[in-house]
């Protein structure tokens, strides 16, 4: 028996995107090369040696994917600034160009009515950065302020949502100590250094936003992960509480409580990186928190697994094409133990939730994923549940809206609710996007 799940009336659905992920023209009017440009041409890094020049065409179709967003019904969008194109060399001389198109870009979703949210970081760091130390180096600090400044300075007076960083964790550990994504270094001591620059360069950020853009809400965007112990052993639950504190604490704790966590400063083996104050700047006040959810992790201990003596157990049940396990019950799980542990958070927004699966278009451009829909609504349910129990939940960014490059899966893996033809260009709405478009008017669906 099916049940009407409602969400307040001033509850906010969106979807996300992000610049390398879909613009393409990653050559085009001044911009220049990035770490991904130059990851993806290293050998044997991404997917059959897949790269984002052309992705999804969306710095030349930005208008038409704007009005399938109409179509979806969505309040607002959240997008990411690619910050070679602003900045080609990393700092210097400003590309007036690139931000001509984001210009174009926050004025077109206004005239639709479509709330722009933006992105400064999403990965795409100039290469010259990465040449001169990228992340580790303190000095890439300064680099992203004086970029956010340009940014803001421009498009300030119309965007009135910031996010400085899109998970600083992937930029960090899993770009320079697991190496999975650019620049793909495998050195501890650089991602934790990486992951302190990051936080101190969006504590820095923050009143520059906050200066350039009167009247706006800034925030972070953190990939928290939910861990459960793979058994009630003791050794497993403090598995499970290293990884909350590689993923989680490591992150939250600085911004939310002022300081890193102790017993992963001694994991990590010290912390020369930080400096007197710096706990002091990351901890800036902000007005909104976003998280980005897809599954969780179940932990065993490990002793022969340096640094985190930690490895992943599957247990049965349904995975995505990302062989992530479909647990929406976590989600439920993450938003309270945010809120109990870091009751100084403020707004919630799940700015990134969704599925990869095995999409097949039909001969008339159908597309059946009702598996993806499946996901959705036991998310929808597990979110209104933390709501009820007072999570300051207020809005929700589907991803991704179309198909796109993903990272080191290149075209491989299908996250949208677009079906993208990558020869073509096309684009079709797939079940779950018809389905979401329901969702975002009626503000409710059936579970």
């Amino acid at each position: 028996m099916s049940k009407t799940i409602s969400f307040p009336p001033d509850f906010k659905w969106g979807v996300a995107t992000s610049s390398y992920q879909i613009e393409g023209a990653a050559f085009e009017d001044g911009r220049k090369m990035s770490i991904w440009d130059t990851f993806c041409r290293t050998p044997g890094k991404v997917y059959q040696g897949e790269n984002g020049d052309v992705a999804c065409d969306h710095y030349h179709r930005y208008e038409s994917d704007i009005q399938l967003m109409k179509e979806l019904g969505v309040d607002m969008y959240r997008f990411s600034i690619a910050w070679p194109r602003i900045l080609p060399d990393g700092t210097g001389t400003v590309n007036e160009v690139g931000l001509d198109f984001y210009e174009r870009l926050v004025d077109s979703l206004l005239a639709n009515g479509i709330q722009p949210w933006a992105t400064l970081y999403h990965w795409d760091l100039p290469q010259a950065l990465q040449d001169a130390g990228g992340w580790p180096a303190r000095a890439t600090v300064d680099a992203f302020v004086n970029y956010a400044d340009v940014v803001s300075k421009r498009l300030g007076d119309r965007v009135k949502h910031w996010m400085t960083h899109n998970e600083p964790w992937c930029a960090s550990f899993l770009s320079y100590q697991i190496g999975e994504h650019a620049p793909g270094h495998q050195k501890l001591d650089e991602a934790v250094a990486a992951s302190h620059h990051l936080l101190l360069s969006h504590g820095r950020t923050v009143p520059v936003l906050r200066a350039n853009s009167r009247d706006s809400k800034v925030g972070i965007v953190l990939n928290l992960a939910w861990n459960d112990p793979a058994t009630d052993s003791e050794a497993d639950k403090e598995a499970a509480w290293r990884m909350f504190g590689y993923q989680n604490r490591w992150f939250m704790d600085p911004v939310y409580k002022g300081q890193y966590p102790e017993d992963m400063i001694e994991l990590y083996g010290g912390f020369p990186a930080l400096q007197n104050g710096d706990e002091q700047e990351i901890a800036a006040p902000l007005d909104f928190l976003g998280i980005n959810y897809y599954t969780r992790a179940v932990v065993a201990n490990a002793p022969g697994n340096p640094p985190l003596y930690t490895t992943q157990v599957y247990p049965e049940g349904e995975y995505t094409e990302m062989h992530w396990e479909v647990h929406p019950e976590s989600l439920y799980d993450l938003l309270k133990w945010t809120q109990e542990r870091y009751p100084n958070v403020g707004d919630i927004y799940i700015t990134e939730n969704g599925a990869a699966f095995d999409d097949k278009l039909t001969e008339d451009g159908q597309v059946k994923d009702e598996n993806r829909v499946n996901y959705l609504k036991g998310h929808f349910a597990s979110m209104r549940q933390a709501m009820e129990e007072g999570v300051p939940l207020k809005g929700y960014f589907l991803w991704s809206m179309m198909d796109n490059f993903e990272w080191a899966y290149g075209y491989s893996k299908r996250f949208g609710i677009i079906y993208v033809d990558f020869d073509t260009q096309e684009r079709f709405l797939k079940d779950s996007a018809k389905w979401y478009a329901m969702v975002t008017r009626a503000n409710s669906f059936e579970f």
